[in-house]
């Protein structure tokens, strides 16, 4: 009885997240040592306003490389031939590219070649007077930052859909056939309510790291929190200060944003065994 009791304890010990609790400690105490001085509000206030740049980047590259990854994952699903050559050319080698060359890459190299090639294609309404020559500047760099880690996380999260579309039983898709359900059916209404629970924490994953390597596009200039700590160390010496200010956001970021994913998992999980 005794052991049973001390197994319960240890269980119960366990499940408590005393890691979260630490953390949470922490950064009040972190948040209080920035509110009591002035220097490290200075800082907050300045880094803080990259934070909208930051969200906005991640977001917008996020949901581009969803729908980018799902297409390529269904291509490497797909009966044809060529198609799942493609795919598959496609992601080994945009995985084989660390994010940071494939920013350089497309800032400085797929821009230029962009916009010749729709000057090109516009050659006619250009003559006629229609529209003015695309120049390489009218592309933000903002936008060729969005444009790099979606291309670059799109061949990641490809795979993450094919493993969970490749997790359903295909059982269950050949007895959708057989009720004359459609491909497009079969998918929204078998395939993909199944294959999310396999889907979602991968996902999530990625989404976290997407967040932490937005940091990246400071080096194209684009005002996000890295680049406006840069600055302001650079112009103050500050670096100590700066740059814990800079983690202490990205972290208050990540972490909140792995329990909330971590907690819609649950939810998730839930409402299935219901």
């Amino acid at each position: 009885m005794n052991l049973q009791a001390q197994n319960s304890s240890d269980g119960e010990t366990q499940g408590f997240p005393w890691w979260l609790a630490v953390l949470v400690a922490i950064a009040i105490a972190i948040a209080i040592a920035i509110a009591v001085n002035d220097l490290y509000v200075q800082v907050f206030e300045t880094v803080i306003h990259g934070l909208w740049v930051t969200i906005g980047v991640t977001l917008t590259a996020f949901v581009l490389a969803s729908a980018m990854g799902l297409g390529i994952a269904l291509m490497a699903l797909s009966g044809s031939k060529w198609a799942q050559q493609t795919a598959r050319f496609y992601t080994e080698i945009i995985r084989g590219v660390p994010i940071l060359v494939l920013l350089f890459y497309i800032a400085f190299v797929g821009a230029p070649a962009l916009t010749e090639a729709i000057n090109v294609l516009a050659t006619p309404l250009i003559k006629a007077g229609v529209m003015d020559p695309l120049l390489v500047r009218d592309i933000s760099l903002m936008w060729r930052a969005i444009l790099a880690l979606t291309i670059g996380y799109s061949a990641f999260i490809s795979e993450v859909f094919r493993a969970g579309i490749m997790s359903v039983d295909k059982g269950q898709i050949e007895a959708a056939k057989s009720l004359g359900l459609s491909r497009f059916q079969r998918f929204r209404l078998v395939v993909l309510p199944q294959a999310i629970r396999v889907i979602l924490p991968p996902l999530g994953n990625d989404f976290v790291a997407m967040v932490k390597d937005s940091s990246l596009v400071s080096v194209l200039g684009v005002q996000d929190i890295t680049q406006l700590g840069k600055v302001y160390a650079s112009g103050s010496f500050r670096f100590f200060e700066t740059y814990s200010i800079v983690a202490y956001v990205y972290l208050i970021l990540t972490v909140g944003l792995s329990l909330g994913l971590r907690r819609l998992e649950k939810r998730l999980r839930r409402n299935q065994m219901r």
